[in-house]
């Protein structure tokens, strides 16, 4: 989505929460004063609003943390009580991981959510995907239609009204994805004045996530790949948008052969160790044939993370080497 597409998205789906004239002309203003300096390509929503990371206050690592921490406050994935690990590793995790479902908020004990931008379907939360849609390409993955989401979920709502298809991204049409799994994957599709807004939504909480292949094979990338980028961290921070061409052929193969078999590790003790404090991050961008779009971020460590969910994947250690040289600046 480009700048003026996000202004006017953004424009109407202030307007579809109906917050009060005060507020809504000051999320506006703050919108349209960004016009006037560099513009960060990331972007994090805040309970019923879309704010973006520069107006947050947060140093470079906080931003970071802030929009690959965990989806939810107190969505915290665990280690099966069951499981060892017997390569006998230090970070403290086994080979499988129970994400829990996100945690509504109790409004009785006086807790406000923050929150991403999410959509209730079928009695799960389904929260924006690090897979991206191009507007151009949506309609050619549009599969049937699931129905139309409600707009009135924001930080102040209980758990009474996260009913089905309620969401904080205003009013649009879900539709399924063609060649993807609706319990995992849904696409938003909307068109206002000819224009085409998509955006996709996954739910990766409620499961437990024995290998790579657990999450990423729901997203059949292997073999399905059209193109592929990278981006440093210091481009990425930046919003600089400076990528380049990621080595294809064996060396990408291989990561992504190595990626199904890599060993879950729950996020929240690798971020109290301080994973984020380091910028040995980079991030690959792999094209789908199918003209969508997935984001991973990987960590010196050899780690890889993809979206929000409060996991890692610890990687092969040379097919994840071997990638990682190949991307030199």
């Amino acid at each position: 989505m480009n700048e003026d597409q996000f202004q006017t998205s953004y424009k109407k789906a202030v307007d579809s929460m109906k917050p009060g004239e005060e507020m809504k002309q000051g999320l506006i203003d703050k919108l349209e004063q960004r016009q006037e300096r560099k513009r960060p390509r990331k972007m994090v929503y805040i309970a019923a609003s879309v704010v973006l990371a520069a107006g947050l206050g947060l140093t470079a690592p906080n931003i970071w943390e802030q929009l690959n921490g965990p989806a939810s406050p107190g969505q915290v994935a665990q280690v099966n009580p069951g499981a060892t690990d017997a390569g006998g590793s230090d970070r403290g995790t086994s080979a499988s991981i129970v994400i829990p479902k996100m945690e509504l908020p109790d409004m009785e004990a006086g807790v406000q959510a923050n929150m991403i931008a999410l959509v209730v379907y079928k009695g799960n939360i389904y929260t924006q995907s690090a897979t991206r849609i191009d507007a151009a390409d949506a309609a050619a993955l549009r599969g049937d239609k699931l129905g139309r989401t409600t707009s009135g979920i924001n930080e102040w709502s209980g758990k009474d009204e996260y009913v089905e298809l309620s969401s904080n991204i205003g009013e649009a049409d879900i539709y399924s994805m063609k060649g993807y799994d609706s319990n995992f994957l849904i696409m938003s599709y909307t068109e206002i004045d000819g224009q085409v807004y998509a955006e996709l939504y996954e739910h990766t909480n409620g499961i437990t996530v024995n290998s790579g292949a657990d999450l990423f094979g729901k997203l059949n990338l292997e073999g399905r790949i059209a193109s592929a980028q990278w981006e440093s961290f210091d481009s990425w921070n930046n919003g600089l948008q400076q990528y380049s061409p990621l080595a294809g052929g064996e060396t990408l193969d291989g990561f992504l052969t190595a990626l199904q078999a890599a060993k879950p590790l729950a996020a929240e003790p690798l971020m109290k160790q301080g994973i984020y404090d380091s910028q040995d991050r980079k991030v690959i961008y792999l094209k789908l044939e199918d003209k969508a779009q997935v984001e991973l971020t990987l960590f010196g460590q050899g780690l890889v993370r993809y979206g929000n969910a409060p996991v890692f994947f610890e990687v092969e250690s040379g097919a994840f080497q071997t990638l990682w040289d190949s991307m030199n600046p």
